[in-house]
């Protein structure tokens, strides 16, 4: 098992989890975050760190985003290694009564970062 940054993260990039890595694994992209598998010691750390609930042990990854354990592997060998929190953000989640950080980006937002994800990697993302 190993850690996944899923489609949550696209187009909301919060960079609150690469500091408590300890094996740098988390690679920057220009639209999310992921994980290099080959890095990642599986320690947990990162997922109470991430204010949208977008890293995921693999093996619980819903149907439609399984893909998403081989993109991380394939986009990791490619984009830069993130290790220090950035003030680059590309959406702040939205807080306040009876909302919760994880609802930051709506779906319309996500379906948009698919795409952009989408034509970075050349492969499309399947939809159930």
């Amino acid at each position: 098992m190993t850690y996944v940054v899923s489609e949550v993260c696209i187009k909301c990039k919060f960079t609150d989890c690469v500091e408590v890595c300890p094996t740098d694994a988390f690679r920057e992209g220009p639209n999310m975050l992921v994980i290099d598998p080959n890095e990642c010691v599986d320690c947990g750390l990162c997922v109470p760190e991430c204010p949208v609930e977008a890293i995921v042990p693999d093996t619980d990854l819903p149907r439609a985003q399984r893909a998403l354990v081989g993109l991380n592997a394939e986009l990791a060998a490619l984009w830069p290694s993130i290790v220090e929190r950035g003030s680059h953000r590309l959406r702040t989640p939205r807080r306040g009564p009876g909302r919760r950080a994880s609802s930051g980006c709506s779906s319309a937002e996500r379906a948009q970062g698919s795409t952009t994800l989408s034509s970075i990697s050349g492969r499309t993302s399947s939809k159930p």
